[in-house]
This record gives C-alpha cells, sequence and structure tokens, in this order.
C-alpha cells in the first residue's frame, strides 16, 4: 500500500503521523502526572495498551489493512526476548565501565512500588516512540525507498530529538543515533513485529535508569536498585546524559545492530 502510494499523498500521510506523534506524547506526558507507585502502576499499561490500539486503528484507516508488525501471538515471546536484549545490553555496557573503573556499587536498594512504578512507565516511552519512529517512520520509509534508507533516516531523527534533553549534546545525539537508532530499526525490520524493538527499548531505559543509576537520556529516572558512585572520562561513563553517551554503549550498540543488520542480509 506505502509503496504504491503518490509521493504527495505519502507525504501528507506522513505529516498527518507526526499529529499520532504528539498524541502518543501527550499520552506519556499525563501518565508522568499519576503519582507513583505500585497501585497506579496498571495505568501506564492501560495507556500504552491504548496507544496500540490508536496506531492499529490508524493503519487501518490510512492504509486500508491490519497493522502486520502487532501480531498478538508474538507478543509475550517478542516482548520477551527485547526485555532480555535491552537487560543484557546494559549488563555487559555497566560491566565494561566497572572493568575500566569508571563504575562501583555503594549499595543496593529501592522502594519496590517505585521499581513497578518506573517499569511500568518506560512501557509507555517505549511503545510510543516505536510506534513513531519504527511503526511509522521506519516503515513507511523502508516501503518506499528500502531499508538503508529507512534505517539511516529513522536512526538520524531519533538521535535528534534526544539531542534537545536535559544535558543533550551533539555528540550525545549522534551516539543515540548509532546505538539505539541503528539497534531498534534493525531489530524491527529483522522481527517484523513492533513488540521486539518496544522490549527493548523497554528494558533498556529502565535498566539504565532504574537498576543501574544513570541518567535516562539526561533525565533523572527516579529510585534506583543500584546506587553507584560514576566517576572518570564523560566518554567512558557518558557524563550527565546517562551510559548513552559513552563510548561503551556506542561499541556495544553497533556490534549488535551489525549482527542483526547481518542476519537481515542472509534472508
Amino acid at each position: 500500500m506505502i509503496k504504491e502510494m503518490s509521493f504527495w499523498k505519502w507525504l501528507g500521510l506522513l505529516v498527518l503521523a507526526l499529529f499520532l506523534s504528539l498524541l502518543m506524547y501527550g499520552f506519556a506526558g499525563m501518565v508522568d502526572l499519576v503519582p507513583h507507585g505500585w497501585w497506579n502502576a496498571g495505568i501506564c499499561l492501560a495507556v500504552s495498551a491504548v496507544m496500540v490500539l490508536v496506531y492499529s486503528r490508524f493503519v487501518r484507516l490510512f492504509e486500508n489493512e491490519n497493522a502486520h508488525d502487532l501480531p498478538m501471538d508474538r507478543l509475550p515471546a517478542d516482548t520477551g526476548k527485547g526485555l532480555a536484549v535491552g537487560l543484557g545490553y546494559f549488563c555487559v555496557v555497566t560491566g565494561i565501565m566497572a572493568l575500566l573503573g569508571g563504575y562501583k556499587v555503594a549499595s543496593v536498594g529501592a522502594p519496590a512500588g517505585e521499581l513497578i512504578w518506573a517499569f511500568c512507565y518506560f512501557a509507555v516511552v517505549a511503545v510510543g516512540e516505536e510506534i513513531v519512529f519504527r511503526g511509522v517512520l521506519f516503515r513507511w520509509i523502508d516501503e518506499k525507498w528500502g531499508f538503508p534508507w529507512a534505517l539511516g533516516i529513522s536512526a538520524l531523527l531519533f538521535g535528534l530529538l534526544h539531542w534537545t534533553n536535559p544535558g543533550g549534546s551533539l555528540w550525545a545525539g549522534i551516539a543515540i543515533a548509532i546505538e539505539a537508532g541503528l539497534l531498534l530499526g534493525a531489530a524491527y525490520k529483522w522481527s517484523g513485529t513492533l513488540w521486539f524493538p518496544v522490549g527493548i527499548h523497554w528494558a533498556w531505559n529502565f535498566s539504565q535508569g532504574n537498576i543501574f543509576g544513570f541518567a535516562v537520556s539526561g533525565q533523572d529516572a527516579g529510585e534506583t536498585l543500584l546506587h553507584a558512585q560514576v566517576q572518570g572520562s564523560d566518554w567512558i561513563t557518558g557524563g550527565a546524559f546517562g551510559a548513552e553517551a559513552s563510548v561503551v554503549a556506542v561499541a556495544v550498540g553497533l556490534l549488535v545492530s551489525a549482527w542483526l543488520i547481518w542476519r537481515i542480509s542472509k534472508r
């Protein structure tokens, strides 16, 4: 359907999709106003479900077909795999930092309710951003002009979005584009579902902020399980922006992305 559209119709629908993205970020902003605690965490999951429904209706309305990247039978397995990849990613990144002397755990402990809230809140963030950047932007460019263009453009814009965050810099934006933009785009293409990149993105934010205690794209994630001393060069630790801005994270992200792209090329 997308491939057969005229350029101007394609561009018009893409602009319309930007309003969808504003809706997604509006949902996320409202959720952040809800009092924290495990008793309110279900609201985050409900909002995530609504966002998925809005996306599926958008696809049905403007593309005249079902959202093929939302197969419900693959939701548990693909999301679970993504969560494992996102958590594993930051375990590796933080482990390397510790070996280099940039990360040392001082104490352990956090209120369970706050951790549950944060985990569910980051589901909203992951679902919203993956719908916009992979479900719409990446998929539409991929179907119109091919995988390399889709991967490059979606990654670049994803990095530019995060450049404007607190503590952001040109390097931070480039780092996000390389390590996360490429990885999430390749994950979407390889799996064929939104669930896999959503899981990666979800665990990426939660593990970085609420397990290992880094800032998440320049923002304080709240309570954290591990209270650590982060010291040394910003190139190693990521500085105030978080571990995402470290060369360690970029290197690990590039390796995982390259593996996924290689797998895609073998099809």
